[in-house]
């Protein structure tokens, strides 16, 4: 099983303290796991932690061998509903003891003994789900008619979407003992590399103008409204990361390798088909989306960042003005109630019953906010397990940019608490729908600001930076794809050393930004602090997916009549258990037309259009 390494509490290191003394926002939530656990020494933990691995090897006795044996009984669909079901209560269990670690250790990575405490319990997860690895492998060797008379009607009926989804990997799984040899080394492996480059981004200090920062903190100050402080962040970034780019393309050869082996031995033809197959699109649907988008790199992002340059009266932005604010733009702190109520508003203004779910993160401490050394950078929502309910996490700061990530991180926790009727297995929702619902929240939350925002200085400021949350999502995400892709392509012909991962790196820069982007040195490192690149292989196209499909959601959602949030929230609430195209149907929406795409296109070409006439 594989889990994202997310929690709790550490005192801000005196610069840092210093560097945010100055900017109040208000009381700042710190999550409550006590949903979860008590504690990490907390005896229900203990138990939870040994009754896994007892069920574990009590359901390998139980089950395995006999799948083939059941489907040719007369009670075959209730008996392989039976043994589905023990599955999917393991699943729940080992997801949520994982959940807890990987939460507590989010919140410092940097202690040893959260460290510890993670790797511990993933440690003996991964021995004790070897035991369940069998099943997915006796499902698939299971004769096809035999399968699908079983779940033709009976109780297994309800469990064929997930069946279905295994089945996919079927020409892809190798014989039990590899399989299991490959999950037992993840642990030593892949994510072991995982968490090295966690607890080293983690533990990095950056020096800007004498204040050692983290990581956040720093990239906050490249879009401070002083060009001194903007310069003075990125070539800090950039000088930091270029001193520890050894041991970063280190983990992106080994990371890069290890892929490549796994690939090889399962079959997959491309560098990215093991990520289309577990986003459940075909190949073409996602070439037709790159395709796409770099067509429209001078309509889009060429375009925005030549006006943006004439904004500032230059020919050209240096790379650390590039998400500058405009020029004696408006400038607005938001303190944390002030961003909940602006979050909370707008999504009540499309539903109440979203506004409602949305509160109950606020209210019931499933968010935590506190930029806190050693805390995971970025911002996640983690569903952990449908028993259960997802946490938030961001790094806020108090920024337009800190209120719509908010909003999108929202968005996914509206979605997993929606889906999570569906069960351990069917809850999951592919990444080409999973960035839906994120992405939706914030346009929900940015055309509210945006309606009651009268001044026109203000408009063009929030409009220019909608843009460019915008070019950031899908030009940015999918130049990230296109390195990527030269990354593995080329790994596969030798290791690679830092000097050409970042020639590959800037072989896509300038081709995305345009003429009007001038790079400098240390931009070329700032591929190693991107954790994508070292987690999940090719997610990134997902978010260019997500704020496509979005655009054309929320213009169906301008023109509908009526019942459009009736639709949408069944859209959410399927989770995993409908393929990508069924759920956009009832919209009249198919992202496998060629000219699907244009429609999110052409959203972002207008508004570029429109702040062309409000500069005119």
């Amino acid at each position: 099983m594989t889990i994202k390494a997310f929690s709790t509490h550490s005192a801000l290191a005196p610069a840092e303290a210093a560097a945010r003394a100055s900017v109040d926002l208000g009381q700042l939530p710190e999550w409550n796991l006590a949903d979860l656990y008590p504690a990490m020494d907390s005896p229900a933990y203990a138990n939870d932690l040994a009754r896994g691995e007892t069920e574990c090897r009590a359901f390998a006795e139980k089950w395995r061998g006999k799948l083939a044996d059941i489907t040719a009984r007369p009670d075959a669909s209730a008996k392989l509903t039976e043994a589905v079901k023990d599955y999917e209560a393991l699943e729940d269990l080992l997801g949520r003891i994982m959940s807890y670690a990987g939460l507590i250790y989010s919140g410092d990575t940097t202690d040893p003994h959260r460290a510890k405490f993670y790797g511990d319990a993933q440690e003996r997860i991964t021995n004790a789900s070897s035991d369940l690895l069998f099943f997915t492998l006796e499902i698939n060797r299971i004769d096809d008619a035999a399968l699908d008379k079983a779940m033709s009607a009976g109780p297994l009926a309800r469990y064929r979407p997930w069946i279905e989804d295994v089945r996919r990997e079927k020409p892809y799984q190798l014989d039990d003992k590899l399989e299991q040899l490959f999950h037992e080394k993840s642990v030593t492996g892949r994510s072991a590399w995982n968490r090295l480059f966690d607890e080293t981004i983690s533990a990095m200090r950056f020096d800007v103008g004498g204040r050692e920062l983290t990581l956040e903190p720093t990239l906050n100050l490249m879009q401070d409204p002083t060009e001194d402080v903007r310069k003075a962040a990125a070539e800090a970034l950039g000088a930091t990361l270029s001193k520890n780019l050894r041991t970063f393309a280190l983990i992106t050869n080994t990371l890069a390798k290890d892929k490549e082996i796994s690939d090889r031995w399962r079959g997959f033809d491309d560098v990215a088909d093991s990520r289309h197959l577990s986003n459940r699109i075909e190949r073409e649907v996602v070439d037709a989306l790159v395709e796409a988008v770099r067509d429209a790199y001078p309509r889009l992002s060429h375009r925005y960042y030549k006006l943006k340059a004439k904004w500032f009266d230059r020919d050209v932005l240096d790379y650390w003005n590039r998400n500058a604010p405009l020029p004696n733009a408006p400038t607005h702190v938001y303190k944390w109630n002030e961003a909940r109520d602006l979050v909370l508003t707008a999504y009540g203004e499309f539903s109440p019953r979203l506004a409602d779910i949305a509160k109950r993160f606020f209210d019931d401490n499933w968010i935590d906010a506190p930029v806190r050394p050693g805390k995971a950078p970025g911002a996640f929502a983690h569903p952990t397990v449908p028993s259960a309910h997802p946490y938030v996490l961001v790094n806020y700061q108090g920024k337009t940019r800190d209120v719509m990530t908010l909003a999108h991180e929202l968005g996914h926790g509206v979605h997993q608490v929606l889906a999570a009727p569906n069960g351990a297995l069917m809850a999951p929702t592919p990444l080409t729908l999973a960035e839906t619902a994120s992405v939706f929240g914030e346009m929900l939350t940015f055309r509210s600001l945006l309606a009651n925002t009268a001044n026109a200085a203000q408009r063009r400021t929030m409009l220019a930076a909608k843009v460019e949350d915008m070019l950031n999502t899908v030009v940015r995400q999918i130049t990230f794809y296109s390195f990527e892709r030269k990354l593995h392509t080329t790994r596969r012909e030798g290791e690679l050393t830092a000097e050409q991962i970042s020639k590959l790196w800037m072989s896509v820069q300038a081709e995305s930004l345009g003429p009007a982007i001038r790079f400098g040195p240390g931009y070329e490192s700032y591929w190693a602090y991107i954790p994508h690149f070292v987690h999940s292989p090719f997610y990134v196209y997902a978010y260019a997916f997500g704020d496509c499909l979005v655009n054309s959601l929320y213009g169906v959602y301008q023109n509908a009549a009526g019942g459009f949030q009736d639709k949408y929230f069944a859209l959410l609430s399927a989770g995993g258990s409908k393929h990508y195209t069924e759920l956009l149907k009832p919209f009249g929406l198919d992202a496998r037309d060629p000219g699907f795409w244009q429609i999110g296109l052409g959203m972002i070409e207008g508004m570029i259009a429109e702040l062309e006439t409000m500069d005119a």
